[in-house]
């Protein structure tokens, strides 16, 4: 059987409850949740090309190590 890889301080249970989470969510909620996202000053979003997607990654993954 193959072992699952997962991000640092990620395990088999923590994915099982962020899915959980997800699955039992309204329609209505999860559209709450993305919205509350949205206002939240201390985040930006962007919208990337595909082709550049991993090149952001890893940025972001050198400035996080």
């Amino acid at each position: 059987m193959n072992q699952s890889k997962f991000p640092p301080n990620w395990d088999e249970k923590r994915v099982q409850e962020v899915l959980a989470h997800y699955e039992s969510q309204s329609e209505d909620q999860a559209v709450a949740e993305d919205e509350a996202a949205y206002e939240d000053s201390s985040q930006t979003y962007m919208e990337i090309p595909n082709d550049l997607v991993s090149k952001v990654r890893e940025l972001i993954a050198k400035r996080a190590s």
